[in-house]
């Protein structure tokens, strides 16, 4: 079950039914939002709409049942009518490729699979549609991201694209016009919280309630930092956002100390995200000179945490900081 997104599951469900489905769709949000799981489960819903009449399958939404032939095979890895262009491991380091290469799209390398172009060259197989997704197009090259726009501009017939991109406006403009934008947003708390229940069902109360205040809408952070703690994380940065000034060296210090652990670099990454969202949180109940007060701590807090991997910062040292920098909401 699709949870969130309802509009733009509207719009795509609106242009199926009006036979005015656009060949391409650019699904544009913030990273964590759920783009790659809209898309998966628009393309589950119209290759089981195109297949033709079958129960199981929503006409008020993209719900397709489980059991539903579309979706088995889709989960099986087999449906004949569904290609996903995504980052592949290299079989030599075992680690991602850094982009999403030409050869996906227009020849053969036998490291990376079947590209798309003989999937073009066949019919749909078990309807009159196919469906490509692509995942992200942030990550194609500029020879992958030609390659796709020859196929957006001469697109098979029958074929629908879903484009995942998190930064649309970096895109070449040759790909955005040949696409129709859906732009995603945020999630309410009570969907991250549903998708939460859903996909974590062992989690605490009090974690599942830290995670929904970390994803700010987003519930893939939420599920990034599942496994780190994040209620204890949360309990320490509440008390040093009410320490007395002689207690929060010592409270940041102490965190600080534990979060520098090698073992706990799950936790620290977490902490990253939570502190900045605290403090975000608490500028949103307070107005005049504590609202400004709020949101001169929430900016640095945000620039020192968005820096301290990119710049390889020492760990004990940006989480003292960070520490310091909430324990500040106590002075207003």
């Amino acid at each position: 079950m699709l949870i969130g997104h309802s509009e733009a599951a509207a719009a795509l469900r609106s242009a199926f039914d009006s036979r005015q489905m656009h060949h391409a769709w650019l699904i544009a949000g913030p990273s964590g939002i759920g783009k790659a799981t809209f898309a998966k489960a628009a393309a589950t819903w119209l290759l089981a709409r195109a297949a033709g009449p079958a129960m199981g399958v929503a006409n008020d939404s993209l719900d397709v049942a489980a059991e539903h032939p579309t979706a088995r095979l889709l989960a099986a890895g087999s449906h004949l009518d569904f290609r996903s262009v995504e980052l592949q491991l290299n079989p030599k380091t075992g680690k991602l490729r850094p982009g999403i290469a030409v050869d996906q799209f227009v020849k053969r390398d036998t490291t990376i699979g079947e590209p798309l172009n003989p999937f073009f060259q066949r019919k749909p197989a078990l309807s009159d549609w196919r469906v490509v997704i692509v995942d992200s197009v942030d990550d194609m090259n500029r020879n992958a991201a030609n390659a796709l726009l020859k196929n957006l501009e001469e697109p098979p017939a029958g074929t629908l694209f879903l484009c995942i991109s998190h930064s649309p406006g970096r895109l070449l403009p040759t790909i955005r016009s040949r696409c129709r934008t859906l732009r995603l947003q945020p999630l309410s708390d009570a969907e991250v919280g549903q998708i939460l229940d859903q996909q974590r069902p062992d989690l605490s109360i009090g974690d599942r309630d830290a995670l929904v205040r970390i994803a700010a809408g987003a519930p893939g952070r939420a599920l990034r930092f599942a496994s780190a703690g994040i209620e204890m994380l949360d309990r320490d940065l509440q008390a040093l956002a009410t320490a007395i000034p002689a207690e929060a060296t010592t409270r940041a210090l102490s965190l600080a100390k534990a979060l520098a652990a090698k073992a706990a670099s799950a936790r620290y990454e977490a902490f990253l995200e939570l502190a900045p969202a605290m403090l975000a949180a608490s500028a949103r109940t307070r107005s005049g000179l504590r609202l400004a007060r709020a949101v001169a701590l929430w900016e640095k807090a945000s620039a020192l945490a968005a820096s301290a991997v990119a710049l390889s910062l020492e760990p004990q040292s940006v989480a003292f900081e960070l520490g310091m920098l909430v324990s500040g909401l106590a002075d207003t």
